[in-house]
């Protein structure tokens, strides 16, 4: 139990910590606003020299790796649900980290997220 616990910590707090990185990443980058191949390869080799991009995909790999590894030991209708506790995660981030402004209503969406994932872990027991 102690196993999938820490598993599903690092599935939400590594794969929205990474997300996080990835949006400071785009945000330094600036706006993609010319999709001609030259253009966006010209965006990627910016983005590639970007530290935040590196650091992003380093933790949404541990992440990754973790959901692969929890989906070995529990099913996926328990899984999927459980991991929607990022949401809440990646709001929070997003008002620390990147200093996002969170109405009410998304505050509200976030709570009614976690009381649905209550609800599936009540249910399994």
């Amino acid at each position: 139990m102690l196993v999938e616990l820490v598993l599903f910590l690092l599935v939400m707090l590594a794969g929205t910590a990474g997300e996080l990185c990835m949006a400071r990443s785009m945000r330094s980058v600036g706006e993609v606003t010319d999709f001609r191949p030259l253009a966006l390869l010209g965006v990627g080799w910016r983005v590639m020299r970007v530290a935040w991009t590196w650091i992003g995909l380093a933790l949404m790999t541990v992440a990754f790796f973790a959901l692969l590894e929890v989906l070995t030991m529990e099913n996926v209708s328990f899984v999927v649900p459980v991991t929607a506790l990022s949401y809440a995660v990646g709001t929070l981030g997003g008002r620390i980290f990147l200093r996002e402004k969170v109405s009410p209503a998304r505050w509200a969406g976030v709570l009614l997220v976690c009381l649905g994932v209550a609800l599936v872990v009540v249910g399994k027991r």
